[in-house]
């Protein structure tokens, strides 16, 4: 509760100390409750014109601890997404890495009425479509899934999935317009999928944006 007290600080010093905010996600689920020896690191949402830009604010990330990404959930995921592979990168590249140390999307559980944590440390990020043999289900910003030429509710994806003929490893591709707090539901809703057909795998560490 500690690190949570802190956090929760620190926003609200970012917040008025510089006039912004960050909107987390909201949810109804904790995957992660607690993480200690962390950074924060934030994007902020803003507006110029008709354009939304990414406002990174990444002055206290130290390579050494786990990275915490408060990431306003109105900011396009293309846009977040490009930003994430940037730190990536840098943390991946830094001396000071240790192998310990992750990456988390804060987000707020609106039941146990805390923040929580979604890790994604193993997620490479790939911004394009793809290729032809990569089995895949796209989920749009609608709450609709798109595979091959069909197209049907979230809510059949379970059942489709269970149902599929072969043994085979799935990948999900999301829609890049969509928001960063729709791909946090999508996220979870992909967590709790129930998968029985024998064979059938969901990749856990690479995902695609367009």
């Amino acid at each position: 509760m500690k690190q949570v007290a802190l956090l929760i600080c620190s926003l609200l010093l970012i917040s008025c100390g510089e006039n912004k905010e960050v909107l987390l996600p909201v949810a109804k689920e904790t995957i992660v409750a607690e993480v200690k020896d962390h950074s924060p690191i934030y994007f902020f949402y803003k507006l110029n014109e008709n354009d939304t830009i990414v406002d990174v604010n990444r002055n206290n990330s130290i390579s050494s601890t786990n990275w915490l990404f408060n990431i306003d959930k109105r900011l396009p995921l293309r846009k977040v997404i490009l930003e994430v592979k940037k730190l990536q990168t840098k943390k991946e590249g830094s001396s000071h890495k240790k192998a310990t140390s992750e990456n988390y999307f804060t987000y707020t559980d609106t039941v146990k009425k805390n923040l929580a944590f979604m890790p994604f440390t193993q997620i490479t990020y790939k911004l394009e479509k793809p290729d032809f043999e990569v089995i895949y289900f796209h989920l749009d910003r609608n709450d609709l899934v798109h595979y091959n030429e069909l197209v049907f509710s979230k809510k059949q994806l379970q059942e489709f999935m269970n149902q599929l003929p072969n043994p085979s490893r799935i990948y999900f591709s999301f829609d890049k317009g969509m928001s960063f707090g729709k791909y946090i539901e999508y996220k979870l809703f992909i967590k709790n999928l129930k998968i029985t057909q024998l064979g059938i795998s969901v990749s856990s560490n690479k995902e695609y944006i367009y």
